[in-house]
């Protein structure tokens, strides 16, 4: 029996449906979830106050300075490395051996698990260069894991720019610095904004990599150096969570619902800001 094809597209397309209801509700749940059982206990009070009593009692303020400056540094890091990376994959180079090591080699860096990355950064960063649990050994650990994810998406976005573009330039006078700077970059910076904050989600989500190089302590007051030792929203939860008190539940439940908002404030805001320079770039 032969199945009419408006049938089966119909039929596919409530498959298609079906699977994207399923994974936008089960997002859904997981957000609202935690927001229901955490937001009660995430006061003014709670944000603004010092953690006490190994973080059962009192707030996260050192906790949320903790957690910035770690991920801001490693952006701060990652961001021209990769951008540097992408644009001599696409504008200086052609094709051969050494844009295929390099592009693997990122493959491969975006591959490895988080915990190899702690462990590098606990031998290489913490013990053998001599800079300790801190907040510069976290960075330069979350720099090279989110270098990946910048240089892939920053050469994306590069090659989506049309070539027409590079060759009424260079038909204007232009150097090829000059047509990169105020053409390409402009075009694809969409594209590399999108490929940071992808980066900033993951360096604010990261747990395993950061104990290994930032530590656990919980300091009880806002750090002032990059030697000083943290711990970041993501652990705080961590280890509230795997107490098991009934103290410190209520504190594990709001410290992720503060992440969550985090990262969905960082998400919708790189959104507007990306497409309000579309449109002032067309």
């Amino acid at each position: 029996m032969r199945i009419p094809p408006r049938a089966v597209h119909v039929g596919m397309l409530g498959i298609l449906w079906s699977v994207t209801l399923a994974a936008i509700g089960t997002l859904i749940w997981i957000i609202g979830w935690v927001l229901w059982h955490g937001l009660p206990s995430a006061t003014p009070h709670f944000l603004t106050s010092m953690p006490q009593d190994s973080g059962a009692e009192g707030g996260i303020l050192s906790v949320i300075a903790g957690t910035l400056f770690i991920i801001l540094g490693a952006v701060a890091l990652a961001t021209p490395l990769g951008v540097g990376t992408a644009i001599y994959l696409v504008e200086y180079t052609r094709e051969n051996w050494v844009t295929r090591v390099i592009r693997y080699g990122a493959d491969c860096l975006a591959g490895i698990p988080s915990i190899i990355f702690g462990l590098f950064g606990y031998v290489f960063f913490v013990i053998t260069l001599g800079l300790r649990w801190s907040i510069l050994s976290g960075s330069l650990t979350l720099a090279l894991m989110s270098l990946p994810t910048i240089i892939r998406t920053a050469e994306v976005a590069l090659r989506s720019v049309p070539q027409g573009y590079r060759e009424v330039s260079y038909a204007l006078g232009a150097t090829r610095w000059q047509m990169v700077l105020r053409v390409v970059l402009p075009g694809a910076l969409p594209g590399i904004v999108t490929g940071i904050v992808l980066a900033l989600g993951r360096c604010m989500s990261e747990t395993a990599a950061v104990i290994f190089t930032a530590g656990t302590v919980l300091p009880d007051r806002i750090p002032t150096s990059p030697g000083d030792s943290v711990r970041t929203l993501a652990v705080h939860f961590y280890l509230l969570a795997t107490e098991g008190t009934s103290e410190s539940q209520p504190k594990a439940f709001a410290t992720a619902a503060i992440l969550v908002l985090a990262i969905l404030v960082i998400n919708v805001s790189a959104y507007t800001l990306m497409h309000r320079f579309l449109a002032r770039y067309r």
